[in-house]
């Protein structure tokens, strides 16, 4: 068996996800980010304290509600690294956004979810959310996740499942019913095309479809809209064509990547013959 996760700092732990909630909302008071993180609101106060004479966090003319200052971007300022499937996602999102208002979602596969690499909601005028980026997005309840493991290989869905299989979270819990869990996968293959579990729709609800580089897949690329708007099959009927084209972009700007880089592999010499 092997040897339990190393714990971490708990009071770092608890930045963290204080900095995390503040970055999902445009302004958010003390009630709310206590609602938000489970924090108790004297660990809040301090902490909100500290990143203010950081110059991290700002309080608004409001007494109690608080914002992001610039001073986050320092933390972020270091890292530059894209993965190709949003390097080639960007534009192709940000344009289906402008055509259709709703925010787009890319997502990537990272050991037990889906995380939001890339999203829209800032270009967005019908978004609930201020920001998803980082936000790690269930396998099973979700559409983003539920996307991606009905439409991976068999091997890779089967080891997913079983990483999964001892996970106490709540929006993971048809993972311990297998058969309902494995024909609800069959039939998001069939219609070609995931939602999320209604139970956790709200006030928003999500169409997801993969993105794929040869037979893999790479990503998710996910729709979200109000509930109150419209029903997920008119979503479906209005928005699924739109979305499978930015999905096909993706796929061909990734296969124009890899010729490239087959391209750049090629003696100079060779290249200059076949040009010949």
């Amino acid at each position: 068996m092997p040897p339990p996760p190393p714990a971490g700092v708990r009071s770092v732990e608890r930045a963290i996800d204080l900095l995390q909630a503040l970055n999902q909302q445009a302004v958010s008071t003390i009630d709310d980010l206590c609602h938000r993180t489970g924090l108790p609101k004297s660990t809040i106060t301090r902490l909100l304290r500290t990143f203010e004479s950081r110059g991290l966090v700002a309080q608004t003319a409001r007494f109690g509600a608080y914002h992001l200052a610039s001073g986050v971007m320092s933390l972020a300022s270091g890292y530059n690294r894209k993965p190709q499937a949003v390097e080639v996602a960007i534009p192709v999102c940000d344009a289906l956004t402008r055509q259709v208002k709703w925010p787009v979602t890319l997502a990537l596969f990272d050991i037990d979810a889906m995380v939001v690499r890339y999203s829209t909601i800032p270009q967005s005028p019908l978004s609930l959310l201020h920001s998803s980026i980082n936000l790690r997005r269930s396998m099973v309840g979700r559409a983003l996740g539920r996307a991606y493991l009905a439409f991976c290989p068999k091997e890779e869905r089967e080891f997913i499942l079983a990483s999964l299989k001892d996970s106490t979270r709540e929006e993971d819990r048809l993972i311990h019913d297998l058969p309902a869990l494995r024909d609800l996968l069959n039939r998001t293959r069939k219609q070609g095309y995931a939602l999320r579990d209604p139970e956790y729709s709200g006030r928003s609800c999500t169409l997801a479809i993969p993105v794929r580089r040869d037979a893999h897949v790479v990503a998710t690329l996910g729709l979200s809209w109000f509930s109150s708007v419209m029903q997920p099959d008119e979503a479906v009927r209005r928005y699924l064509p739109e979305l499978r084209e930015a999905a096909r972009r993706i796929t061909a700007g990734l296969a124009s990547m890899d010729r490239e880089t087959q391209r750049g592999r090629i003696p100079a010499g060779k290249r200059r013959a076949e040009r010949a």
